[in-house]
């Protein structure tokens, strides 16, 4: 195969930057960088002004570049600028991870109608290559759930808290120092990175396209002391998990939240920035892929791997979201189901009100605070998320199986 890879690449970071210097110094990609779109006209950079470009459609209207990388934070630009290259007929890698999950069905069709290819591994789980898992390998296998731990920065915070009895915020200072969170660490510690990787992970896994506000997500931002204290007390660690659960054959439900995980659990031993996803498929099993999650050089590795495929003309089938709608599956996302949580949240506050608890098999109180252990259901967490949000309640399962 003589054709060669010409990159229109967005973004200059230490991720655009990285890949550039990778493909410079390397020729079995047969790959290499055209023209680079950046923001900052007056920024110092490491290679010559013309290399550069200031307005997106050099890259998009050039008919020599085949494959645009976008590694820019924006999602509302990155959206502008991937859905205008597809419609020009240019394959796109991305790693924005918001842009795929709020847009993922237009997306499908967008490459379906103008026969390009979209890839995203560099949006899920750090170098963990899933989504091309699911794609290939569980491709017509039927999966009863997919679990496990997409958020490298809350991982290595709850690591810190447990196993160095840190503070909750010299935890993530500590995190932030060494680049596994952000200066505004938002995203990562409410859930909600973690929430649009499981959407994109569930489109591959079981083929529904979901949208990130439909699925209810809780993160640690309100851990407190308590909480901790608790799990330690009954033999367990917590953990941030993405999971997506088959109740039956026309049920799947799906959320994220903080997890009491026991030392006998697979993700028990996942610490710091690592990731891994826990795949339970009708036969071949459990299955658990592990890796980091945080950090530049693990979104580089999946990036280099999306460009390197397609130079081999690679693109996701969408087997399992096709066989959905040819083969009458009744298959939907449903969220009315009762999972069992410990709730710890102020003493002043009447959280029954709004929120039933159903099946209680523990209260306590401490320190102005006031905790409940019992069963509710996912539709009313959906409906209360903003009031258990403005009111910082803190929440977490008890179990990992649902």
């Amino acid at each position: 195969m003589n054709k060669k890879t010409k990159i229109g690449l967005f973004g200059f970071g230490v991720v655009g930057q990285g890949l550039y210097n990778i493909l410079s110094q390397t020729d079995h990609f047969n790959a290499e960088v055209l023209k680079i779109c950046v923001k900052n006209r007056h920024k110092s950079r490491p290679l010559p002004s013309e290399r550069f470009t200031y307005d997106f459609k050099e890259i998009l209207d050039d008919p020599e570049i085949n494959l645009v990388v976008e590694v820019i934070s924006d999602a509302r630009e990155a959206y502008h600028i991937v859905t205008h290259a597809l419609r020009h007929g240019k394959n796109v890698v991305t790693a924005n991870k918001k842009m795929v999950a709020q847009n993922l069905k237009e997306l499908i069709a967008l490459q379906e109608e103008f026969g390009v290819s979209l890839t995203y591994e560099a949006s899920s789980c750090g170098s963990i290559p899933i989504i091309r898992t699911l794609e290939e390998y569980f491709d017509n296998e039927p999966l009863h759930s997919i679990a496990g731990i997409f958020n490298g920065s809350s991982n290595f915070i709850l690591s810190k808290i447990y196993n160095e009895n840190l503070p909750y915020e010299a935890a993530l200072k500590q995190a932030q120092v060494l680049g596994f969170a952000e200066a505004d660490p938002e995203l990562d510690v409410s859930g909600m990175d973690a929430l649009n990787k499981l959407c994109i992970i569930t489109a591959h896994g079981f083929g529904l396209a979901i949208p990130p506000h439909h699925i209810f997500n809780s993160g640690i931002n309100n851990l407190h002391a308590l909480d901790m204290a608790y799990a330690k007390a009954k033999g367990s660690k917590i953990k941030l998990l993405a999971m997506a659960h088959k109740v039956n054959s026309e049920q799947l439900i799906a959320l994220v939240i903080p997890v009491m995980v026991h030392p006998d659990e697979d993700l028990y031993t996942v610490e710091n920035e690592f990731n891994a996803v826990l795949v339970d498929a009708m036969f071949a099993g459990k299955q658990l892929f592990k890796g980091k999650g945080a950090g530049g050089f693990p979104t580089g590795a999946a990036i280099l791997s999306d460009v390197s495929a397609n130079f081999y003309e690679y693109r996701y089938t969408y087997k399992k979201r096709n066989n959905l709608k040819h083969t009458g599956n009744r298959l939907k996302y449903n969220p009315d189901f009762d999972i069992q949580v410990y709730i710890r949240y102020p003493q002043h506050m009447n959280l029954t009100a709004f929120l039933p608890v159903k099946d209680i098999i523990e209260t306590g109180s401490d320190h102005h605070q006031q905790y409940v252990v019992g069963k509710v259901n996912l539709r009313n967490l959906l409906e209360q998320r903003n009031t258990l949000k403005q009111e910082k309640v803190f929440m977490m399962a008890t179990h990992t199986s649902l």
